[in-house]
């Protein structure tokens, strides 16, 4: 039918053009004849027909009914008129089920939680509850988003009307916390999950797994794993693949590479993410060498993820030219680029050394997609800074302010670096002001290249600055950069106020213990002083933090 329809609409052009014929051929224009192009011209995904047989209906005299007006409404949330499919649905005069379930999917397909709670409020008062499918698909798009009390507001409805959690609920549920790093709560909803004689499937342990390797709680995680094996579960491609990444992140490339070797022992096919798993391996190992031997023989279907990961691999591995080759092919074989695509070509032209034609694309780039992320401004803004162009640099990333281009903490701080190794420090304290005056709050790093960079030039004034920052923020300094400033205060200003900040960050956990220990000021046995600053005297052990001193005025007095 659909095929049907779609040479008539190619002869008469309009959906007024085929019901001009069919009554001009003594066909009876009714009701009927509007809801058969309706559901066939939705079932071709030919949805702007959809709309204008919509419109023909009511000016024929027809009142469309819930049938029609859900087809209408499905087809405005997937062109993007979320604001108009919500309309359609609440003029309904007579929803049944099925109106809400489209609204609630399109919705959780586009993450818009607040429409999400809207339309389950409007459900619950019409009479309508969302089924079990439909329960899982909305704890997903909580989860997913982060937003654990909507989360639990729908699993105390799920409770109050006897719908019992399915292996997807909780999996769900468990996986939700995992994405907040809840590992607790994970683990705890794991437990109740069991107690309620819900049997865990492999689903479930990947993300258990996966939640305590990146938290880098290995015992933990292979206690997972056994109990995976131990109950007779069949490890799918998935798993193997969170299996191979997480083992590339923590360092066990040697392992990694024996996990693909176990898949292909299993004669599980590997796919795209796999390749890029693999890629990932090989690039943080930097046994460039050992890629063609590991796919050799290896299909996979070219999409634009194996696309996007190769360009990185070209970039990381030292072919940046082959990186802009391989975008070029991308382009010929009508892939549309993204914003993975883009850093890889800009870091590829900036590696080839086309500086000017890297800031030219970027500039392209832009104008025709001005809502690309904040990672592609970055990209550019860092290879710019590296290749001694920091003038140019901070000019593009004074534009993207300027132009309200997506940025966040990395590119602001990738730009106060440019600024600070060009000697502009006034300008990088300036960007810096203007970064949290826009919520864009300052993290670790930043703070790691300011302090460093101000305790290399002996600026005690804007170091004391940036400590009342961190202080303020609760921001936990890494070692390095603890270490550097530490001796910095006490070899240059020992007697100043700066010794106090360091104290209280001390007080609140913010420098690691491992530094004190390097400097010689806490005994690893009884944590007493010892004699090089005895004005330090422990503090009260606070349980879960680093061990605090507290300044007895000891130094410089």
């Amino acid at each position: 039918m659909i095929s049907v329809v779609t040479r008539l609409t190619g002869r008469f052009e309009t959906v007024r053009g085929i019901v001009g014929e069919l009554a001009r051929v003594g066909c009876v224009i009714k009701a009927q004849t509007f809801l058969l192009f309706l559901r066939t011209y939705w079932r071709g995904e030919m949805y702007g027909m959809v709309l204008e047989a919509f419109d023909e209906m009511g000016r024929f005299g027809f009142t469309p009914n819930t049938f029609a007006r859900n087809i209408v409404m499905d087809v405005l949330f997937k062109i993007g008129r979320v604001d108009l499919g919500i309309k359609v649905l609440k003029e309904t005069q007579l929803p049944n089920f099925l109106s809400f379930n489209i609204a609630l999917c399109n919705l959780c397909k586009l993450n818009d939680v607040s429409n999400v709670k809207d339309v389950i409020g409007m459900m619950v008062r019409k009479g309508f509850y969302p089924n079990v499918r439909m329960f899982e698909i909305l704890l997903n798009c909580f989860c997913k988003m982060g937003r654990i009390a909507e989360a639990y507001q729908l699993l105390g409805l799920m409770i109050t009307l006897g719908t019992s959690l399915s292996v997807n609920a909780w999996t769900v549920l468990i996986d939700g916390f995992r994405r907040l790093r809840r590992l607790d709560m994970a683990g705890y909803l794991w437990e109740k999950m069991v107690q309620n004689g819900c049997s865990p499937n492999v689903v479930t342990y990947t993300s258990l797994i996966k939640g305590f390797m990146e938290a880098k709680m290995f015992s933990i995680a292979f206690s997972f794993l056994d109990m995976l094996e131990s109950e007779g579960h069949a490890p799918d491609l998935v798993f193997h693949n969170v299996l191979i990444d997480c083992l590339s992140k923590m360092g066990s490339y040697d392992d990694a590479l024996d996990v693909y070797d176990g898949l292909l022992e299993l004669k599980l096919v590997p796919d795209s993410y796999t390749f890029c798993s693999l890629l990932s391996t090989v690039c943080l190992s930097g046994r460039f060498s050992l890629l063609p031997k590991l796919v050799c023989g290896l299909e996979v279907e070219a999409d634009l993820v194996v696309y996007n990961a190769l360009l990185s691999y070209f970039c990381k591995a030292g072919f940046p030219n082959q990186a802009v080759k391989l975008y070029n092919t991308m382009l010929d074989k009508g892939f549309t680029p993204d914003n993975y695509s883009f850093v890889g070509l800009l870091r590829g032209l900036c590696g080839a050394r086309k500086i000017d034609e890297a800031i030219n694309v970027y500039q392209g780039i832009v104008m025709n997609n001005p809502a690309v992320n904040a990672h592609v401004h970055t990209a550019i803004v860092d290879r710019l800074i590296e290749a001694g162009r920091c003038h140019k640099a901070i000019q593009l990333f004074r534009r993207a302010i300027v132009e309200k281009y997506s940025l966040d903490v990395v590119s602001y701080t990738v730009a106060i670096r440019g600024l600070l190794e060009g000697g502009r420090t006034e300008e990088a304290y300036i960007l810096y002001s203007q970064m949290k005056h826009i919520a864009v709050p300052p993290n670790a790093y930043t703070y790691r290249v300011m302090l460093l960079s101000f305790c290399k030039e002996r600026n005690i004034k804007m170091v004391k600055r940036l400590l009342q920052d961190v202080i303020d923020a609760r921001i936990e300094l890494d070692y390095h950069t603890s270490i550097r400033l530490t001796k910095f205060i006490f070899k240059f200003h020992s007697s100043s106020s700066a010794v106090n900040q360091l104290v209280e960050m001390c007080n609140l956990g913010l420098i690691p213990d491992e530094m004190w220990r390097k400097l010689g000021l806490l005994s690893d046995e009884t944590m007493t002083p010892v004699s090089l600053f005895d004005g330090f005297v422990p503090c009260e052990r606070r349980a879960g933090n680093a061990n605090h001193l507290l300044w007895n005025g000891g130094v410089g007095r």
